[in-house]
């Protein structure tokens, strides 16, 4: 049963500042389209110095001053924009849980700055990943096509090993937040015993959680530090290849790994808040028929 008041998704939180969140995202391809370049000038600033030629680190130290520059003004412009969405979405969540025991409400009032953090900090990353993806595969499969597919078949595997654990993570994450609607009424209660117990189940789902991301995570580096082993083993199949050369191979695939490993984190993140969005809509007459001192066995 959902709520009559305002829907709250991903979707309509970015439309509580459309323009603005739109211009975040512009500036942030314009950083990473940037970014990207760096290794590639880099390795030609290397070239250019053992060959007496000033004029390829030249360009690399104005590359890394206009990088540095968007940086900036995109963080002071971000945290305005971000912390007005957050106040806004505040106000809609009071207000559609306005009939819901205090317990849930503060819970899901903190669960709902989650959202607002996606946009501002992982969909950022997101973007920078995606383009880096790209930008890296492109430029691996211009000095040889076997150095790209060598990388393309480690984010395959990354996506299955997260495929896996999918349904994990959002039965560890439905737990957890089940703990933290209970907060409020387990501090309130006074009791020793009951926030004692309350503290210690938080615990078991946090060290359930984290056990299972690293599990998951460490699969996904062996799978992606060796696509980089690969590659440094695969030039020896270029001819001649400079100094700048080998750097710009390595240095692409080690970002590959850097951009890659944002991918199954970004899909754990959905994932979380795909179970919040849904605890955010539902009715608030619903929410009202759960008495807010909840029996649930707090012994240990």
């Amino acid at each position: 049963m959902m709520s009559d008041g305002f829907q709250i998704t991903l979707k309509s939180t970015i439309g509580l500042e459309p323009f603005k969140v739109g211009l975040t995202w512009l500036m942030v391809l314009v950083e990473n389209v940037m970014l990207i370049l760096l290794p590639l000038a880099i390795g030609y600033a290397i070239d250019g110095v053992l060959s007496q030629s000033m004029q390829p680190l030249i360009h690399f130290a104005l590359l890394l001053l206009v990088v540095v520059a968007i940086g900036v003004l995109r963080r002071f412009y971000d945290t305005r924009v971000y912390g007005r969405i957050r106040f806004k979405l505040a106000r809609l969540v009071e207000r559609n849980l306005s009939l819901a025991p205090v317990s849930v409400r503060s819970a899901r009032l903190t669960m709902s700055r989650e959202l607002v953090d996606f946009l501002e900090d992982d969909l950022p990353n997101l973007l920078t990943a995606v383009v880096q993806l790209v930008a890296t595969v492109v430029i691996l499969a211009a000095f040889h096509l076997y150095l790209a597919l060598s990388v393309l078949a480690s984010g395959i595997g990354i996506l299955v090993i997260y495929g896996l654990f999918h349904s994990t993570f959002t039965r560890l994450n439905g737990a957890l937040n089940d703990q933290l609607e209970q907060q409020v009424t387990a501090l309130s209660g006074g009791k020793f015993a009951n926030i004692r117990g309350h503290f210690k189940r938080l615990m078991n789902c946090e060290i359930k959680l984290s056990d299972t991301e690293a599990i998951a995570y460490g699969l996904i580096f062996v799978v992606l530090l060796s696509a980089v082993l690969v590659n440094l083993w695969m030039v020896s199949v270029l001819v001649d290849p400079s100094v700048g050369t080998v750097f710009s191979i390595v240095t692409y695939s080690i970002e590959f790994v850097q951009a890659a490993i944002v991918l199954p984190i970004t899909l754990q993140t959905l994932s979380r808040l795909t179970e919040i969005i849904q605890r955010l809509n539902v009715s608030a007459t619903v929410d009202a028929q759960v008495p807010d001192q909840q029996e649930v066995s707090y012994e240990s």
